[in-house]
């Protein structure tokens, strides 16, 4: 493949799996508002309805699964880029749905059930989106940067975490209390839906032939799945370290700040940008790294470094919570993270063989998310009130990070492939 044709490919999968990341993330970014919107306060409490909207938050997950499953099997046998494009149609609607959603004093049930739907329709598209496009970014990568290549799978998704706090601060410092609940709060979700056509339209722009697409059937991908058990199961442990890290860490932490810490809205979504930005800059440093060093030396390390800063940051941030403690424990973690994260993505795919690469991923992906990530959120809004432990999601995380430690232990040290 030319130069100008891989650019133009790697280009369309960056946007595409950041916007599409952005549109199921933002939801979390704006939680405290969307709480408020559609669980009216006759009944609860703001501790509750935070409560109930991380529970909703949750749903987007239970269909992960099923659209990784569905949308992997099409980009095994008829092409990757086909199947995101596939992915951001449904996310394009999901989105629409949110955006037209009623709040509950207005629509009643009907508001809820609009934002179920979209909920479930996103995590249905978003499902099969770091598995496809993962595939398609190593594919692409030319002889000796299949690391650095696959970095820009997370690249695309810190993008898609600065252009949520970008809004999200935006909207809070730009706008008034009551316009932001009154019709400002649409806004991120309107510029989702804006942006997709843009990506959809340059994904279809192809001048070469979709990679993937091996022509198997479902029956044969499902044989090569069964064949790599030990494989997959290595797989989750180490996604279950980038979830709790992600959705604790990063989606939580506005609502976190201004729930627990009782921190300002507006300056969390600095802290986010900020965290966002350091890790952008190590995640494809981390990718370029592992194409010359041992890639299960430079994730171990990662990990280490996260476990043991973690809960002394936590302690440090609850003994006097400010901005700044928030934004020294949101980069110390970000740059940790990013080193893990950089690696992560081409040490899954070299883990299960090509015939079967996106319905693999799909699988220890979305199985991993559903059951960890899904309601992560919701888990550790509820140890925080059930224990009174301000410090509470840091011995989730810590927990998810131990398993990660686990899986890397199992395999054998390998320059290129895990075993």
């Amino acid at each position: 493949m030319d130069t100008r044709s891989r650019s133009q490919a790697v280009l369309a999968a960056i946007l595409g799996n950041a916007f599409e990341w952005y549109d199921f993330g933002v939801f979390g970014f704006m939680t405290p508002v969307i709480s408020s919107l559609f669980f009216p306060a006759e009944g609860l409490g703001q501790a509750d309805a935070v409560l109930l909207t991380t529970a909703l938050f949750g749903t987007g997950f239970i269909t992960r699964p099923l659209g990784g499953i569905v949308l992997g099997l099409y980009g095994d046998r008829y092409g990757h880029q086909r199947a995101m494009v596939l992915g951001m149609s449904i996310m394009a609607g999901a989105m629409a749905l949110m955006a037209c959603a009623p709040p509950y004093r207005v629509g009643g049930a009907l508001s809820l059930a609009m934002v179920i739907a979209a909920r479930l329709l996103q995590g249905f598209s978003v499902g099969g989106e770091f598995a496809t496009s993962t595939t398609a970014l190593i594919e692409l990568a030319p002889p000796g940067q299949r690391g650095f290549f696959g970095s820009w799978q997370i690249t695309g998704q810190v993008m898609a975490q600065i252009m949520g706090a970008g809004l999200g601060y935006l909207v809070t410092s730009l706008f008034t209390h009551a316009q932001l609940y009154a019709y400002a709060w649409r806004i991120p979700f309107l510029f989702g839906l804006m942006i997709l056509p843009l990506v959809f339209t340059l994904r279809h722009a192809r001048h070469r032939p979709a990679p993937g697409g091996h022509a198997i059937s479902t029956g044969e991908t499902l044989a090569h799945l069964l064949g790599q058990r030990p494989q997959i199961l290595v797989g989750m442990g180490l996604v279950v370290a980038s979830t709790v890290s992600f959705y604790v860490i990063y989606a939580y932490v506005v609502t976190y700040a201004a729930t627990v810490l009782h921190l300002p809205m507006v300056h969390s979504y600095q802290v986010q940008l900020v965290a966002a930005g350091a890790m952008m800059l190590v995640v494809p440093f981390s990718g370029y790294l592992s194409d010359r060093c041992d890639k299960r030396a430079i994730m171990l390390a990662s990990l280490l470094a996260y476990a043991i800063m973690i809960v002394p940051l936590y302690i440090w941030l609850v003994a006097a919570p400010s901005i700044a403690r928030l934004l020294v424990l949101q980069v110390a973690l970000s740059v940790a993270s990013g080193m893990f994260l950089g690696t992560y993505c081409t040490f899954l795919v070299d883990l299960v063989s090509p015939q079967a690469r996106a319905t693999a991923l799909a699988i220890i992906n979305n199985l991993v998310v559903l059951l960890v990530g899904g309601f992560a959120q919701f888990i550790v809004t509820w140890l925080i009130q059930a224990t009174g432990l301000k410090i509470a999601p840091s011995f989730f995380v810590l927990g998810g990070i131990a398993m990660g430690l686990a899986a890397l232990a199992s395999l054998p040290a390998s320059r290129n492939r895990p075993a």
